[in-house]
């Protein structure tokens, strides 16, 4: 397992970030069970990333409405040093209570959350912890200030944002600057073959001002695996079969036109269509981890190989031109200037 730099901290983490939004079966009668993982499939899972190397794991406060949160806590509680071999990311912001201040980056909010989160996790410190969206109604100061007395406590050792607007991004980070406080070291952001808008904004972003670059949705709900086919409906029980209107959002000639090169990819290299695209985006200067999922061990597994798997330069250009993204307002311009935006 190959490990990287996060942003301009000193922590090292693996290039492949096990994601556990599926961790832990809801209770019988919740509209998502069945879309989950038992604790005995998770907690094979999770001995299985740490035997490979794995040391990076991402959850939130929202995944199963704290039931991701729980599940890696119970597994902690297993002893053997478990924790302390793990980087340890969680996420707050998005609603998991009832009530007008439990949502949203406010001081009240961010404090009650992250108590709830060491709690669940059953440890004292969160290492990575992440504004899961940004509040457009919360000072950025006051949420950049609540962050930085959780570190002073030691209750958070790093900070980090998710799904924030560029403008919104620098902001914080000038903030961070002119008023001395913690700064945030990563963004967790959507990124994958066929979902590519980072490229306009949010990697020459992280490369200028020293952000780890953490890549979420890597398979675009599932769409990359291959399991799907042009014109045919999405199999059973998978998981754009499930999400209605979620499949319409990949259906188009650019998408399927990436992953027949993708599949081609890997028929060459004896490779899964997954395998390859989670490849792809190692392969990227600017990512430094990969957040992926699985809800069974050979899934799990299957996914394990990309870290290893090796494109080269000719591939690499094929897979890049078959979904060149659009440059759009005013970076095509700025490209026919300059070459590049």
């Amino acid at each position: 397992m190959e490990y990287r730099r996060l942003g301009q901290s000193g922590l090292r983490v693996s290039t492949l970030c096990f994601g556990t939004m599926a961790l832990g079966e809801p209770l019988e009668g919740s509209a998502s069970q069945g879309f989950g993982t038992d604790e005995k499939t998770s907690f094979a899972i999770l001995e299985r990333a740490l035997d490979v190397g794995i040391n990076f794991l991402d959850t939130a406060n929202v995944y199963g409405l704290g039931l991701s949160e729980t599940t890696l806590g119970n597994w902690f509680a297993q002893g053997n040093g478990r924790r302390d071999q793990m980087v340890l990311a969680s996420k707050f912001r998005l609603r998991v209570m009832p009530g007008p201040n439990n949502a949203g980056a406010s001081r009240l909010n961010l404090r009650t959350s992250v108590e709830d989160s060491l709690r669940r996790l059953n440890t004292d410190r969160i290492d990575l912890y992440q504004v899961h969206l940004q509040d457009v109604d919360t000072p950025v100061e006051e949420t950049l200030r609540a962050m930085e007395d959780l570190v002073r406590q030691g209750k958070v050792l790093y900070i980090g944002a998710s799904n924030y607007a560029a403008y919104r991004l620098v902001d914080a980070l000038w903030t961070s600057r002119h008023l001395g406080l913690s700064r945030f070291v990563s963004l967790q952001a959507q990124y994958s073959l066929v979902v590519r808008d980072a490229e306009r904004e949010y990697l020459p972003l992280c490369e200028h001002f020293g952000l780890g670059l953490l890549a979420w949705a890597p398979l675009a709900a599932g769409f990359l695996s291959g399991k799907y086919r042009q014109g045919e409906a999405p199999p059973e029980a998978t998981r754009l079969a499930v999400e209605q209107g979620r499949m319409a959002e990949f259906d188009t000639p650019r998408n399927w036109r990436v992953l027949a090169e993708v599949e081609a990819v890997a028929k060459e290299l004896d490779a899964t269509p997954a395998q390859v695209s989670l490849a792809w985006l190692l392969h990227k200067k600017s990512v430094t981890s990969v957040v992926f999922g699985a809800r069974s061990l050979s899934q799990f597994e299957e996914n394990l190989r990309a870290a290893s798997l090796k494109l080269d330069a000719a591939q690499m250009k094929r897979l890049d031109d078959a979904g060149t993204l659009e440059p759009g307002t005013p970076y095509a311009f700025i490209r026919q200037m300059q070459g590049r935006w």
